[in-house]
């Protein structure tokens, strides 16, 4: 009985060091590190063999969490949109396609090859006429950055997107004759008169915020920009798609009262693995959007948000307060136990190899410049705002241990580089000893 007793006293104590050494290498690496002293600190590490956590600073604090959110938006796509896109809802009859958009991202999209829906719409070489009814949303998010609007990374929510709401502008320089040719897909025919401005030493493309009228710069070398276009609702879509798929479209003001089918579009994984890899905001916010679609009938992210934390995460440690699908908006409130007790219920719900397989890990995606040494042990997602970054997600350590962790820091002043570096040291510090 003494040596039961005393093995046991063994255990007790070697789980205690253990989480002091951890508690000794967290607050080294992270919560003192010089650019991190003066910040907002959080970090949670969960096993989830024996279903605790082996170390928590702050981890029920509320932080900005940045692109993390986006995890959130992959559950609700996961969760709700099935194994395939739903790119249309349509009903016809002798002489008209009636149509509703569904929110699908991958319309005439230059990542996606295959086009079922523009394929769809051309096969039937009748009116088209589309409702929009079940479009209950704004072009920006609650608390989004308004002077972001050309950047490429701020593209406009919409019912029916099209070519990503981007264009992308390509200028190409003659080396022999210098000339300067500028195009854009999808093609601006409306607006292919408008003058350039003088020649500067690089291309630059400022589309006024309120409407499609872009200002270019030319510049001395080959160079490319997107920049988002004002959807206006499905208007601008309506010009593209009639442009270049040569279709006869139309609005219908009132709902249609027909059953609807569903034109599938792509693999929900093909878009939700761009999401995540290269943090995709106009995926993630399309996605959430998308979900609300299928459960509730319209596209709203209020609706949808609150559905969700009523129903599917009801019972998160604390509750948050999130606002867009993305994560660009500095309203979204998270702490790390949320994150990990989100990715122990993908892992459980969903599966950890098909987890493993939407998440960037060491060398790809927005983990490209990091974990190098990690590839195929660690899957997580980044996020990043100025003075806010985050990583959460999944690490398998040399015991063959898979741990979940969230990684949250705000108010530092400076590049999010150095905080990064720090995470880093951390995670490989937990990958080789535990």
């Amino acid at each position: 009985m003494k040596n039961v007793f005393g093995f046991i006293g063994l255990l007790v104590f070697s789980s205690c060091s253990l989480n002091q050494k951890i508690a000794k290498v967290a607050k080294r690496e992270i919560v003192n590190d010089s650019v991190l002293i003066p910040a907002h600190v959080g970090i949670a590490v969960y096993d989830t063999e024996a279903g605790k956590y082996l170390y928590q600073y702050q981890g029920n604090k509320y932080f900005v969490p940045a692109s993390n959110t986006k995890l959130f938006s992959l559950y609700a796509g996961i969760k709700y949109l099935g194994d395939s896109i739903p790119g249309l809802k349509y009903y016809e009859t002798a002489d008209t396609l009636y149509i509703q958009p569904t929110g699908d991202p991958s319309l005439l999209h230059p990542d996606f090859t295959s086009q079922r829906v523009a394929d769809f719409l051309k096969s039937k070489n009748k009116p088209i006429v589309i409702n929009e009814m079940n479009w209950k949303e704004e072009p920006w998010g609650y608390g989004w950055a308004w002077d972001d609007y050309n950047d490429d990374y701020m593209a406009e929510r919409s019912p029916l997107p099209v070519y990503g709401n981007t264009i992308r502008w390509l200028q190409a320089v003659d080396k022999q004759t210098k000339q300067v040719t500028i195009r854009s897909t999808p093609f601006l025919k409306w607006q292919q008169n408008k003058p350039t401005e003088a020649a500067g030493n690089k291309f630059l493309v400022k589309r006024k915020r309120d409407e499609n009228y872009f200002q270019i710069t030319t510049g001395t070398e080959n160079a490319a920009q997107e920049v988002p276009f004002v959807t206006n609702g499905i208007e601008t879509a309506k010009l593209f798609l009639s442009d270049s798929l040569k279709l006869n479209l139309s609005s219908s003001l009132s709902a249609f009262n027909h059953p609807l089918f569903t034109i599938h579009s792509i693999p929900a994984d093909s878009l939700y693995k761009l999401m995540m890899y290269r943090s995709d905001n106009f995926f993630a916010e399309q996605t959430l959007l998308m979900a609300a679609n299928e459960k509730l009938g319209i596209m709203n992210d209020e609706a949808m948000i609150a559905y969700l934390k009523k129903n599917d995460l009801k019972d998160i440690p604390q509750q948050p307060k999130w606002v867009d699908g993305s994560g660009l908006s500095r309203y979204n409130l998270f702490t790390p136990q949320s994150f990990v007790w989100l990715l122990n219920k993908m892992k459980n719900e969903f599966g950890l190899a098909r987890m493993e397989a939407l998440l960037p890990t060491g060398g790809l995606g927005t983990l490209s410049n990091l974990y190098a040494e990690e590839k195929g042990f660690i899957f997580a997602k980044t996020g990043t705002l100025s003075n806010n970054t985050s990583l959460s997600g999944y690490l398998i350590t040399k015991k063959n241990k898979l741990l979940i962790f969230s990684l949250q820091a705000g108010n530092f002043q400076g590049s999010a580089a150095p905080v990064r570096l720090a995470y880093e040291r951390f995670i490989k510090y937990l990958r080789s000893n535990y």
